[in-house]
């Protein structure tokens, strides 16, 4: 029995070894750890949703593992939006388990709306995945995001009238979603194509679950995908879409030099519940001012959840007409602009 288990301990090393010899998947490997070389010392959260894209980053995280000698955390969530998910989500497991990886399942419980459903199953996936990562002592979610979603999230924002911020935010590749809790959505993956990624999981693993919403055209992201996928696949089209967001992201970075100058010069905190704004605060371009009170309410308020940058526009625009005095709360803040200055308190 013991021979069988040594036997065992050394055959699962030795699976993960030898694929690394396939010259295109080591390529892969090492462009992945160079991405995540910073996080690597640390217990990691991998998402894992069985899709192609996640197993191959599951792949190259337990490669990773043998390296580093750390026992990172793989959790998948069954949203239970389909019949056949929870079965899918056993036999993902049972997939990993033959490949000595544990995979934690967690599951939405609970009535679903039926409006908006995409964005209620990734509001969910993050909560459960920052609970069993908290509970885990763990502060850095790994997903499997990649350069087509980075592309298709550009499009997707373009369509729906994104500001600058907007249209480069998912080429970050650290973010935080609660301003709270001290989490990290790490994304290595964003310079390796959807074609690779799939490579990857057909020559390791073999096998990865197909959902079907990956192909209901009544979701928008369905449609930019095939719009993407026909610009590419003419050779004539020129295309460098990663060229536009690096020129977008530079241009980005010289408006945020101005508004944390904006805020550093004209905001003053005197008191640990309240806060002055100078006059000078808003002789600025509108969108640094804009992205000045963004960034001071949602530092300064005690709100989870992140204020939308419409409700920062109106409450800006209604400053602006405004004389003298004006007053009006938003996120758990009163604004109140009294005379030449601004002052923000929280609400008690």
């Amino acid at each position: 029995m013991k021979k069988t288990n040594t036997s065992a301990k050394k055959k699962i090393p030795n699976f993960y070894l030898n694929k690394l010899k396939n010259p295109k998947i080591k390529k892969i490997y090492l462009e992945f750890k160079k991405n995540i070389i910073e996080f690597s010392d640390k217990k990691l959260c991998v998402a894992v949703s069985g899709g192609s894209d996640s197993l191959a980053l599951t792949f190259l995280v337990k490669c990773m593992s043998l390296e580093t000698k750390i026992d990172y955390l793989y959790c998948h969530v069954d949203h239970k939006l389909r019949s056949e998910s929870s079965k899918e989500a056993s036999k993902t497991k049972k997939l990993l388990k033959n490949h000595g990886i544990n995979l934690n399942i967690l599951k939405w419980t609970g009535k679903k709306k039926i409006s908006n459903i995409q964005e209620q199953a990734r509001l969910n996936r993050y909560s459960l995945l920052f609970k069993e990562s908290a509970k885990n002592n763990i502060n850095t979610i790994l997903t499997a995001h990649h350069v087509d979603d980075l592309y298709e999230n550009f499009f997707i924002r373009l369509i729906r009238g994104s500001g600058l911020k907007g249209l480069i935010s998912f080429k970050n590749k650290v973010s935080r979603i609660d301003k709270n809790k001290n989490i990290l959505i790490i994304r290595p993956l964003l310079n390796i194509s959807k074609k690779d990624l799939m490579y990857v999981s057909k020559n390791t693993f073999g096998s990865f679950v197909n959902d079907p919403s990956n192909y209901n055209e009544k979701f928008l992201r369905i449609h930019v995908r095939k719009i993407i996928n026909d610009l590419f696949s003419n050779k004539k089209n020129n295309l460098n879409i990663g060229l536009t967001l690096s020129n977008l992201d530079r241009s980005n970075k010289a408006i945020e030099y101005y508004v944390k100058k904006n805020i550093e010069m004209n905001v003053k905190s005197r008191f640990t519940n309240k806060i002055i704004i100078s006059d000078n605060f808003f002789n600025h371009p509108d969108e640094v001012v804009f992205r000045s009170l963004n960034v001071v309410l949602n530092n300064f308020s005690n709100k989870s959840k992140l204020t939308r940058g419409s409700k920062i526009i109106n409450l800006y625009k209604s400053y602006r007409k405004s004389e003298k005095y004006y007053k009006t709360t938003l996120s758990g803040c009163i604004f109140e602009k009294v005379s030449k200055s601004v002052i923000i308190s929280r609400e008690t």
